[in-house]
């Protein structure tokens, strides 16, 4: 809600009320009468009635500067704007298996695990994507719904910040992740239908296998990017110890191979991140693959408050006329 003026530069007027007012001072106020002797009219020239006199030009002074404020026209602007959604639904199926604490990762050079630089690029994609539904679904050992398919991002981000290590049951269950993604697009009607599968692992866990789910993605119609996350060779894995946090290097094991077959057999495409900017670019060519338009109506409406200054004004006015011409008259 916005407060405006049509014709604000009619405010300018308000500058003329202080000149017009010092005028009037030094001009003075014409007599009624004219005395020989000013001392035959002292009592009639009480404090009194010059406070009277005062009052009354107060008022005049204040009506005018309510009329002339009217006369800009102000308003009081809302405007609304409508967004429809741009048909376009992703699902973002994210690993939370415990290899993803490795630390191959830096952001602004602080070493940092691979959770947290996927978390950090997902919600910068999710920031470019206004427009477009997405769910989030997390999974180690076993998948669950992070987030339904929604266009509260605010909400999306809230859920995907509170993703953390060690809170499901140990595991990478790609061929599980992969299906509850699907689930969760499989009743949806849009124009397209995406899934966003990153993991660092093996598939280890779950009953599903993962080019199964594959195929009932190609079977409904979605398209499916596949992410391997981590660096090439060994990877530094973190360890508390009593002499506080050492690393311990880890070989790094993704399964590409069926990472590539589901991301062919969907229409999609398989990529490797090895480094923070490599993912970044990654999220960066899903979202030039994945344009979307969308439908924006804007509504603005304005509610003229002419008649809260212009009321009052005139009302003071008729009050001074009243009162200078009944109580407080000046005798011809």
């Amino acid at each position: 809600m916005n407060f405006s003026f049509a014709q604000p530069w009619m405010l300018l007027l308000l500058l003329v009320l202080p000149l017009a007012a010092w005028l009037r001072g030094k001009r003075g106020v014409r007599p009624a009468f004219v005395y020989s002797s000013v001392s035959l009219v002292k009592e009639v020239s009480k404090s009194s009635r010059a406070r009277a006199g005062a009052f009354l030009h107060a008022l005049r002074w204040l009506a005018l500067a309510l009329l002339i404020t009217a006369l800009a026209r102000p308003q009081k602007t809302q405007t609304e704007t409508s967004v429809r959604a741009s048909g376009v639904d992703i699902v973002i199926a994210l690993d939370l298996s415990g290899s993803m604490e490795s630390e191959d990762f830096e952001i602004k050079g602080q070493r940092v695990n691979r959770l947290v630089v996927a978390k950090d690029t997902v919600a910068k994609f999710i920031e470019k994507r206004p427009n477009d539904r997405i769910g989030l679904v997390a999974f180690a050992g076993k998948p669950y719904i992070a987030a339904p398919l929604t266009l509260d991002h605010g909400f999306l981000r809230a859920n995907l910040d509170r993703l953390a290590l060690h809170t499901i049951e140990d595991g990478t269950a790609i061929g599980a992740g992969l299906s509850a993604a699907v689930n969760r697009l499989r009743d949806v009607r849009s124009k397209s239908k995406i899934v966003i599968l990153m993991t660092d692992g093996v598939n280890n866990a779950g009953k599903i296998p993962p080019l199964t789910a594959a195929e009932a993605a190609k079977a409904l119609d979605m398209k499916v990017y596949t992410i391997g996350v981590g660096i090439r060779g060994q990877a530094p894995f973190p360890q508390q110890t009593p002499f506080g946090k050492r690393y311990q290097m880890v070989n790094v094991d993704i399964d590409e191979p069926t990472l590539t077959a589901i991301a062919d057999k969907t229409g999609g495409k398989y990529f490797r991140a090895d480094s923070t900017d490599t993912l970044r670019k990654i999220y960066e060519e899903i979202d030039r693959f994945e344009k979307t338009e969308a439908v924006v109506k804007k509504f603005v409406r304005r509610d003229e408050l002419f008649h809260w200054f212009a009321g009052p004004g005139l009302l003071l006015l008729l009050i001074e006329v009243l009162l200078a011409n009944t109580i407080w008259r000046r005798l011809p």
